[in-house]
């Protein structure tokens, strides 16, 4: 572990806050901890409100230095932060799986999917387009291009502490912005590893202070750059909860805010559905990453057709299912972020027990150390209210249809609206599921699960998962103003809908 921790720049104590190279600290210390086994890895001393001023003030001189490097070479720099992360993938992807408890193949996966952005995102610096309109007044011309904003907050939770940052971070390079980076005190030394791998080449660069990351409390840190008219976006990924909160205070501000909030999923399995691909998507978008996604499968609608011989078949995959080591080859069951989460997936359950779920396999903590949960498959007949509640944790409910209308409708009546998915052989039913009146979520897919979304295409979700995107597409506009320049290049001064002012 030590040799793993030099090799990324990491220490037994680790100062909170960097800015064109670390800053001194003196805050509270917080210790990360290794969620297979609850150890100690290591501690970072937390950042004040004079640390923030500091690299907000740094943050705001490198803008106006940074924002007049031409895209294409703002995005040649990016090029070689993908590069950096290439070089570090391995020690950086074993880093997160002991820090958030990922299995290996998946902290790996995460931080190729950041090393995937950095490509993307090259191609993306030489797409900054405007439209060109035709003017109605004569000798005139009419286009709209896109400026860098300004410094860019991003808030970022535990379960990817590397590539939710990356989707944010590299775009808003791309655009021509600086950032401050505030990640999870649940995942501090991902967050400090990746900023110190990026930040080498923007120094090298002569970039310095263009990238910032600060490691503080909510209450002091966070609220600072909530607030904190001199940030015009927060990027806040998190809770529903702690969306409401940021949504609105950004927005009494007149900030913009892109919000990646939370996701009560739902697969549909239709009557003519390949049962080995549907077992496996279900499988993996409710217990991958220990049901810690936001994309996670929370529910499952079944055709009353196959649900007894689909439910049977699920079932026995979860039995299989063993929880290990998540650095081990072949483990598939990692443990959950600590005991706090421990306490709410056993809330659930007692829930579930309370409202008449019958519990088809798990339910319970595993006697291991760490926290270690089983996956749980409940079946729903009539009412369960829990299952209308989003549980960080990997608890699937299975529910019985009949009409595809029906399981859609019921899909759509949870409040978030991430991700959806139905597994169905018929055309009309994929068609249907996607059709204006199907699924009402950002992401809805066919045939492959809820989890798993690429970065070529806009991330988010619509109701209360806050409406944001990230990551491809045209996500960049978010990271940008827009400005619509008229020209006129007559000796003559008409007005648009023929209004006159002669003088």
């Amino acid at each position: 572990m030590t040799d793993l921790l030099s090799r990324l720049g990491l220490s037994d104590v680790n100062n909170g806050a960097f800015c064109d190279g670390a800053m001194t600290t003196t805050g509270r210390i917080v210790e990360s901890f290794n969620p297979a086994t609850g150890e100690a890895i290591a501690s970072v001393r937390l950042a004040n409100l004079a640390d923030y001023e500091t690299i907000i003030t740094k943050a705001q001189e490198s803008f106006l230095k940074w924002r007049m490097v031409p895209a294409p070479k703002r995005g040649e720099i990016v090029r070689q932060i993908g590069e950096a992360l290439r070089e570090h993938k391995d020690d950086l992807g074993r880093l997160e799986s002991i820090e958030v408890g990922k299995v290996l193949s998946e902290g790996l996966g995460e931080v190729q999917e950041s090393i995937d952005m950095a490509d993307l995102c090259v191609g993306m610096s030489r797409q900054l387009s405007g439209l060109t309109m035709h003017s109605e007044r004569p000798q005139h011309r009419m286009y709209e291009q896109w400026h860098p904003m300004g410094v860019v907050g991003i808030i970022t939770a535990f379960n990817f502490p590397n590539a939710v940052w990356a989707w944010n971070a590299l775009v808003a390079l791309v655009a021509g912005d600086t950032m401050i980076w505030k990640p999870s005190l649940k995942a501090p030394l991902t967050a400090i590893a990746t900023h110190l791998i990026c930040d080498k080449v923007m120094q090298e660069n002569g970039f310095g202070g263009v990238m910032s990351l600060i490691i503080g409390d909510d209450v002091d840190v966070g609220s600072a750059m909530v607030d904190d008219r001199r940030i015009p976006l927060i990027s806040a990924t998190g809770s529903c909860r702690m969306g409401r909160i940021v949504g609105a205070r950004v927005a009494q501000r007149l900030g913009r805010c892109l919000l990646e909030l939370g996701g009560n999923n739902a697969i549909i399995v239709h009557k003519d559905a390949d049962f080995d691909l549907a077992v496996r998507g279900v499988a993996f978008g409710a217990v991958g990453t220990a049901g810690q996604r936001c994309t996670s499968t929370r529910r499952l609608f079944v055709h009353s057709d196959i649900v007894e011989s689909f439910t049977e078949k699920l079932v026995a995959a979860y039995d299989s299912i063993e929880a290990g080591d998540p650095l081990a080859e072949g483990t598939l069951l990692g443990p959950l972020i600590d005991e706090d989460a421990v306490k709410t997936y056993e809330a659930a359950i007692a829930k579930v027990k309370a409202q008449g779920g019958e519990i088809l396999s798990g339910g319970e903590r595993i006697d291991r150390p760490g926290f270690y949960v089983r996956p749980t498959v409940v079946r729903v007949r009539g009412d369960l209210p829990v299952a209308n509640e989003e549980t960080f944790a990997p608890i699937l409910y299975v529910f019985e249809y009949t009409e595809l209308a029906d399981a859609i409708a019921r899909q759509n009546s949870v409040d978030q609206g991430l991700s959806s998915a139905i597994f169905t052989d018929s055309f009309r039913a994929a068609e249907g599921f996607l059709a204006h009146n199907g699924s009402d979520c950002g992401i809805a897919n066919v045939n492959i699960g809820t989890s798993g979304a690429e970065i070529g295409g806009a991330f988010g979700g619509e109701k209360d998962t806050g409406g944001g995107r990230e990551a491809g597409s045209d996500s960049w506009k978010a990271y940008m103003r827009r400005q619509t320049c008229t020209l006129n290049w007559s000796p003559d001064l008409p007005l648009a809908q023929g209004v006159t002012f002669d003088i």
